[in-house]
């Protein structure tokens, strides 16, 4: 027979009654509520570790903007992620991936050319990652004249670049290749010797598997014009946002120092709210 056990005299309600069978039945739920070993915690957290990891190597990376140069689509400060696979070169590992081809007017995070790179102090290459406008791909005709960009004959709509003005017209930068590169402008040696080999009838000719960049603040940036070309293998990716913004001068992120990093720290630390640019949160790249 079953014992029903009463409080301060009333009947117990049916939800109140247990068997001891019922109770032996419940005793298990109990034991599978375990909890989380330190271990597994830890494990865990490096499995997203990993993930993040992966992502950022191999998929996506963030880049900051150190210099002028693509002004006012990029600002020094900038924060940048950049997809590194669309317009990266295929890999047979990835074969699922959707790759393109760079296409004019693309933003590219590239290696910059160099036919010797410079050495670190142990002797290693060190190599310089630019971000700039694709202007020209294999077998484009390109012109500047009075600073307008022709491709093949057709001058292009490029309201993002700066425009050219009585006083920042540069016959070098402007007329370009109409006046070639020379070192006393400021181009590399190795492509004003080899510039001439490029130029068919006034146009500067993009040989096959080779791009021309140039910066959108035209009269403040080092691109194709000083060093040539850029290989389709030094081709990283294309920036997709930014994901902070904050205001930099210009020569920030070339110093290399302890002492001038952890200042730069504090700096931001204590002026992240009145130096962030809010409004470029998230901002698309375009």
């Amino acid at each position: 027979m079953t014992k029903k056990y009463t409080v301060a005299g009333k009947e117990p309600s049916a939800n109140q009654t247990k068997t001891p069978q019922a109770e032996k039945d419940a005793a298990p739920a109990k034991k599978d509520q375990v909890e989380e070993t330190p271990f597994e915690a830890v494990a865990s957290i490096c499995s997203v570790l990993v993930v993040g990891l992966f992502i950022l190597t191999f998929l996506a990376q963030n880049y900051v903007i150190p210099s002028g140069s693509m002004e006012n689509t990029l600002l020094v400060g900038d924060h940048l992620v950049v997809d590194r696979i669309n317009v990266s070169p295929p890999t047979k590992w990835m074969p699922l991936v959707y790759y393109r081809e760079p296409k004019r007017n693309d933003v590219i995070v590239f290696i910059k050319p160099s036919p010797e790179p410079q050495l670190d102090a142990d002797g290693k290459p060190q190599y310089f990652f630019l971000v700039k406008r694709l202007i020209g791909v294999p077998g484009d005709h390109i012109h500047l004249n009075n600073g307008i960009v022709s491709v093949n004959g057709v001058a292009q709509a490029q309201p993002f670049a700066q425009p050219t003005t009585e006083d920042n017209y540069t016959p070098f930068l402007d007329e370009f290749p109409t006046v070639p590169p020379d070192p006393s402008t400021g181009a590399t040696e190795a492509w004003s010797l080899d510039f001439p080999n490029h130029v068919k009838n006034g146009d500067l000719v993009v040989p096959p598997g080779m791009f021309f960049m140039m910066g959108d603040n035209r009269h403040n940036s080092l691109d194709s014009r000083y060093w040539g070309f850029v290989p389709r293998a030094n081709i990283i990716g294309r920036p997709l946002f930014n994901y902070w913004s904050f205001i930099s001068p210009e020569d920030e992120y070339e110093k290399t120092g302890i002492g001038d990093r952890l200042s730069w720290m504090l700096h931001v630390v204590t002026h992240f709210v009145s130096d962030t640019r809010w409004s470029r949160t998230f901002h698309m790249i375009r």
